[in-house]
């Protein structure tokens, strides 16, 4: 059963926006939500790694799971309903990504690496520790594609649970020309889930340790990725 997520769950108020802008984001926020329901629950799934998320949980913590911008569209699908928090921008766009993402069953946190980014880290951090699982597109909002970005890192630090790389692998989808070509699966086809080991971040890390800890996320997510392409053209032949 999904545990509440009290504020996190709440629509933002729009009475910043002009009229015009607010129906956008309304109509966006439908439009998207029913769209990505459809086609998820088309999609065919395979699951590998299933057992490093139940060993956090099993153990007391839980996951910051991290993932790349691109695969947002399915792995939104596939984690929903988890209670999971995740940050999202404070801009447009964001607003009606935030929305999208809440009728999944996921809580939003206002912020970013750009806008608000320490309040929000600082939030989020309180919100791990209350017993939360939370969500980072680690190089987003706004790229640079595949590069990871510190916050994540901290929270782990902060909190002591564990962070989680994993990415979405669809078989077949097209991209968008956007600074993430953002992957979208055509219907009907396979997915692959692969979930990495946990890195955890020592509470006293250095500098230079936390340092390391980036790198080390870096190669753990460009290995998933990797990991992923050789399933979909195993697939292909």
């Amino acid at each position: 059963m999904q545990k509440p997520i009290g504020k996190h769950s709440n629509f933002a108020s729009l009475s910043k926006y002009p009229w015009k802008k607010r129906f956008v984001i309304r109509a966006a926020d439908i439009i998207g939500f029913a769209a990505t329901s459809l086609f998820g629950r088309s999609i065919g799934f395979e699951v590998e790694g299933w057992e490093n998320l139940e060993a956090i949980v099993d153990a007391g913590k839980q996951p910051i799971l991290v993932f790349w911008h691109d695969r947002i569209l399915l792995a939104t699908y596939y984690f929903r309903d988890r209670s999971i928090i995740v940050l999202s921008s404070k801009s447009f766009d964001g607003e009606y990504t935030a929305r999208i993402i809440q009728r999944f069953g996921f809580g939003a946190i206002r912020g970013s690496s750009s806008r608000g980014g320490s309040a929000a880290i600082v939030e989020m951090i309180k919100t791990v520790r209350k017993g939360y699982p939370a969500g980072f597109t680690v190089d987003g909002p706004r790229g640079p594609r595949y590069q990871v970005k510190t916050g994540p890192i901290l929270v782990a630090k902060k909190t002591g649970h564990p962070m989680l790389p994993f990415m979405v692998e669809a078989h077949r989808y097209c991209s968008f020309r956007s600074w993430d070509r953002l992957q979208v699966p055509w219907p009907f086809t396979r997915a692959k889930v692969i979930i990495g080991d946990p890195i955890y971040v020592d509470p006293k890390a250095n500098e230079g340790e936390m340092d390391g800890k980036l790198a080390e996320l870096q190669r753990a997510l460009d290995e998933l990725v990797e990991r992923g392409r050789e399933w979909r053209d195993k697939g292909s032949r």
